[in-house]
């Protein structure tokens, strides 16, 4: 099968509605996290599709912070898809766009069940854990360049 990557900015992008319906199926219904508390900053946001063939397949989003770095959010992949390396395949797309765009850091906020994917990846853990949506978190970063 073959695997393609979209991705466009806000809730006018193409892939938006399939970026949606695989957080819907994956938050919402799996992990039943309140549908307000899952969809918020859709405007803001862009969003990268996998999708294997014409099926979405895998999701991710990104909010670019105040001082320069992405913040990743919203990483999911659905169930009949998982550990194919869909997800990794997206976080790898968003890191080199990140490079050629000279962005500075990648930040996200990883369930504590998906920290070892993360790490396998090159995050790093900062700070103390936290709740969201009921579901303990850590924040996780990955610089991709030292600042002078």
């Amino acid at each position: 099968m073959k695997f393609t990557i979209k991705n466009g900015i806000g809730t006018s992008a193409t892939c938006y509605q399939a970026a949606l319906m695989i957080r819907q199926q994956v938050f919402v219904k799996e992990q039943h996290v309140a549908p307000e508390l899952e969809i918020e900053n859709e405007d803001q946001a862009k969003y990268y599709v996998g999708y294997l063939d014409s099926a979405p397949a895998a999701t991710a989003r990104v909010i670019e912070q105040v001082d320069g770095g992405w913040h990743i959010q919203r990483v999911a992949t659905l169930k009949k898809f998982r550990r194919q390396g869909l997800a990794r395949q997206i976080l790898n797309f968003i890191e080199a766009k990140a490079k050629k765009a000279g962005i500075p850091y990648l930040t996200l906020g990883a369930q504590d069940q998906a920290q070892g994917f993360y790490l396998k990846l090159g995050y790093s853990v900062i700070g103390d854990g936290f709740l969201d949506a009921g579901i303990k978190h850590h924040r996780m970063e990955k610089k991709l360049y030292w600042l002078v």
